[in-house]
């Protein structure tokens, strides 16, 4: 890998990654740094999954401008990179007649950034598309433009399209420093130094940090966590919408939603916390979560949780997203402060910066760009015959490997050999769901760890969950022979 680039974007996030995938459509060498093994590791790895419509976000702010276009583009965006996307409208729901205001406040602010169809339901017609709302609902606002989406997948398909273009990728590589000498900028990492006329800040909850290094004007992000509830999928249909309450300080509130592989989830809290890389479930998190979900959804069969996460959210003290060259650093983009809609407005920044950034260092079109991706085959999405043929071809494809999700050996051997592919437990996870269904893992873990230990050409004890010091297998308990 060489030294020297036009472009360095810090980060491969859902951010980073879609300004990569938008930069690689101009003549220019770009590099993608990374300090974690793979992309989608920080702050894209655990969200609602949710594409927002657009009627939170203050009207005139850069959150409004990025989440409506970002919503327009996101039907173009996963047909050509194949990712799971269901526009299914949310409702934004009021139990206290005295806060009836409050949605006709959200409404009006929806309209005057430019949400398309909304429009104010009461109780009866609630009741009538989302037969599980709460006993003491009174009105809601209802925007049939939001959606659900694959989070994953959308990061590491922009990841993907972008490498295919010529971008490159480093990962275990964490930047450390970042300076100016001359007309280039320094990026010293962990993996040695590197030059580029540009830099773009991606980092995330770090994103301060970095932009601190080179600004007399400073940032301070605040970690966020957010505890969510996996529901299995048996309760499939048991909500049709995203159901959110009404809009606090601290965000959107407690949803609860399906997701497009038919799970529901519940969540997330709103905590303000020290760490910027570590997240962990707490039981009063997910007592909130509870308690949050069932003031609008009755009945929820909260028993049937398969797992809980949580996340970190990079909310920056001025509350707005930070799209812009740094003052008095020419050549230094920063993207910071990347929470809710960040995951909606990702095509919309990509973008953006994209834009300012060809146009100050002058980026002519590439003559041929391919924009379509491919996700994994999954062979329980053919038909009968199709699947058949496919077997014959490649056995693999008949070798359950998850028995929950049903995916094949035949899914985890692409997911690993595909460009970006996985190198952890994790990572196929996000490519393929093994382990992801209600045992979690249980059953094929032992079988993917075999898979990437052949594959990658490793020791099995080499093998970890997510990169870095997350090993599985300590040594042996018995000597052999």
């Amino acid at each position: 890998m060489k030294s020297s680039y036009d472009i360095i974007i810090i980060g491969s996030g859902v951010t980073g990654c879609a300004i990569a995938r938008e930069l690689s459509r101009y003549e220019c060498s770009c590099l993608v740094l990374e300090k974690d093994e793979d992309v989608c590791t920080g702050t894209s790895k655990a969200n609602s999954g949710i594409v927002h419509a657009g009627y939170d976000a203050k009207t005139g702010s850069l959150k409004a401008r990025m989440n409506i276009r970002g919503n327009m583009l996101m039907t173009s965006l996963c047909e050509e990179l194949d990712i799971p996307f269901k526009r299914i409208g949310s409702l934004v729901v009021c139990t206290d007649e005295a806060n009836r205001k409050g949605i006709s406040e959200l409404c009006a602010r929806g309209i005057a950034n430019g949400v398309p169809d909304m429009k104010i339901l009461e109780k009866d017609e609630i009741r009538e598309i989302e037969p599980n709302i709460s006993d003491d609902v009174v009105c809601a606002l209802y925007a049939p433009t939001a959606g659900i989406i694959c989070p994953f997948r959308l990061n590491i398909a922009l990841a993907e399209c972008a490498s295919q273009n010529g971008v490159d990728f480093k990962f275990n590589c964490e930047v450390t420093d970042v300076s100016k000498l001359g007309d280039e900028w320094i990026v010293e990492t962990s993996s040695g130094s590197f030059e580029c006329q540009a830099v773009i800040n991606c980092a995330g909850t770090h994103a301060d940090e970095i932009h601190n290094m080179v600004s007399d004007k400073k940032f301070h992000i605040t970690p966020r966590r957010g505890d969510y509830m996996l529901l299995d999928r048996s309760l499939d249909g048991f909500v049709k919408h995203v159901i959110f309450p009404q809009p606090t300080a601290m965000g959107k509130g407690i949803l609860v939603t399906p997701t497009v592989h038919g799970n529901t989830l519940v969540g997330p809290t709103a905590v303000d916390i020290e760490s910027r890389d570590e997240a962990p479930v707490t039981a009063d998190g997910l007592s909130k979560v509870q308690e949050g979900a069932i003031k609008n959804v009755k009945g929820l069969p909260l028993k049937q949780v398969i797992t809980g996460f949580s996340g970190l959210r990079a909310h920056e003290d001025g509350g707005e997203f930070i799209l812009e060259e740094a003052e008095g650093c020419k050549g230094f983009f920063d993207c910071v402060g990347i929470e809710s809609p960040g995951l909606t407005a990702c095509p919309a920044i990509g973008e953006y910066m994209a834009l300012k950034i060809a146009e100050s260092l002058s980026l002519k079109f590439k003559k041929f760009w391919n924009g379509i991706c491919k996700d994994v085959v999954k062979p329980f999405e053919l038909s009968e015959e199709e699947r058949a043929a496919l077997i014959k071809e490649h056995p693999e494809y008949g070798r359950i490997i998850c028995r929950c999700e049903t995916i094949t050996e035949g899914e985890i051997i692409d997911a690993i050999r595909r460009p970006l592919g996985a190198k952890s437990l994790d990572g196929v996870k996000r490519r393929t769901r093994a382990g992801m269904g209600r045992c979690q893992g249980g059953f094929c873990s032992p079988r993917v760890m075999d898979i990437l230990s052949r594959e990658l050409n490793m020791p099995l004890d080499k093998v970890t969950k997510s990169g870095g010091g997350s090993k599985i297998i300590l040594g042996r308990t018995k000597n052999e022979g």
